[in-house]
């Protein structure tokens, strides 16, 4: 089917804000070239269960091109029109089930020699979309802090180098009730500046209580019912010697929240959702708490865009064989301290990287703490670069100077 051919009934089975979406756009929709409206409806099927940020995306995307003349749309949507397709892959049901179609598409794109032309495209509407669409400032400035809990450690590795330049090294941290500090402070945060998805809380175990405060909480503790889950469904598909990645990839995209015994409904829904994607897409998120907790950051912030992120990492499993790991019958296995340390503290980068490419990321902080070697690295607008503390400081104090 061909944009041109839709109508208001082709979007009978999208959620009722997704429809109602479609439904406003139809004539817009009608007149985008098959490539660019399958990639813009897959991202707006998903329109009810997406984060506050998200939706705001695709809602600009929408005034964006409503803005445009029709001869100015075709020419910024050129390259997308070029792109030669086969019949069979335009023939398949790109509005309701995308997940194919873009698999399909990306091997042909790879095959022809074309994946070059589609970036272009693809860099050219973004960069036009975003220059009339600039994303906002947040509604406060930014904070992530980054814990590497207690029993996260190793003798002699030398923590925060990649961080260290960037910030304020503080050498001697007293850990009384450093954790609680901190918890303390995001939960400050969240009665400030109450909003939906604005304040994340990700554990590597289980998560805990934060009075009086207003998180989106994702633990990979609380979690392990739902990776089980998840284990069991990759199996099957890899144990059946009759589906590769494309077809495992169209399981875990199509799983919703019932399939796996999470909460539907509203918010819900919205980190339902959010969850199964972390579990289905990222690599190793399944079976590795660090990776868990450093992938849940990533999609966190890329996503939802919050304004305060609390991290904490707790040791993950030792490596074994992948077969073994992805059995999820590895109950037996050890702990593995050093190298959790060591995922740790280059997942902390990771999200400090990750936070500084979001709007505002000349007034964000950031802190990162270690429970067991009581050091600790802060970086803000007010703090110097590249120099070291010489004196001990508490957890509270050390607040003071990024929030």
């Amino acid at each position: 089917m061909q944009p041109a051919q839709l109508s208001a009934q082709s979007f009978a089975s999208y959620p009722p804000q997704a429809r109602a979406l479609a439904i406003r756009n139809l004539s817009l929709i009608q007149q985008l070239p098959l490539v660019f409206a399958a990639l813009l409806l897959r991202e707006m099927g998903a329109y009810d269960s997406r984060f506050p940020a998200e939706r705001r995306t695709i809602d600009d995307q929408f005034l964006f091109l409503q803005s445009l003349s029709p001869a100015t749309r075709d020419q910024l949507l050129h390259g997308f029109s070029t792109l030669s397709l086969p019949p069979d892959l335009a023939s398949l049901d790109w509005i309701s089930r995308p997940q194919p179609f873009i698999d399909g598409l990306t091997a042909h794109l790879w095959a022809t020699h074309q994946h070059d032309a589609f970036r272009a495209a693809a860099e050219q509407y973004g960069e036009a979309w975003h220059q009339a669409k600039p994303e906002p400032a947040p509604s406060m400035p930014r904070l992530g802090i980054v814990v590497l809990g207690k029993d996260v450690r190793a003798a002699d590795w030398p923590l925060f180098r990649k961080l260290r330049p960037h910030g304020v090294y503080f050498p001697q941290v007293d850990p009384a009730g450093g954790w609680q500090a901190i918890r303390d402070a995001v939960a400050a945060r969240a009665a400030k500046n109450a909003g939906a998805f604005e304040h994340w809380y990700i554990d590597g175990d289980m998560t805990e209580p934060i009075a009086g405060a207003d998180l989106a909480s994702v633990g990979y503790g609380d979690l392990k019912p739902v990776r089980a889950a998840i284990l069991r469904r990759m199996q099957t598909v890899i144990g059946s010697g009759k589906g590769g990645p494309e077809a495992l990839r169209t399981l875990m995209a199509e799983t919703t929240p019932a399939d796996l015994g999470l909460p539907a409904g509203d918010k819900d829904d919205v980190l339902s959702r959010f969850k199964i994607s972390v579990l289905a897409e990222g690599s190793g998120t399944q079976i590795f708490s660090t990776t868990f907790v450093q992938w849940t950051a990533r999609e966190a912030l890329r996503r939802a865009q919050p304004c305060t992120l609390l991290l904490r990492y707790a040791p993950r499993q030792r490596q074994l064989p992948m077969n073994e790991l992805l059995s999820g019958v590895t109950d037996h296995n050890q702990p593995d301290p050093e190298g959790s340390l060591i995922d740790a503290d280059m997942g902390a980068f990771y999200t400090w990287i990750n936070q500084q490419r979001l709007t505002g990321a000349g007034q964000s902080a950031f802190l990162v703490w270690s429970e067991e070697h009581n050091q600790a690295v802060a970086i803000g607008p007010t703090l110097p670069k590249a120099t070291a503390a010489a004196n001990s400081i508490t957890m509270k104090q050390l607040l003071a100077q990024v929030t």
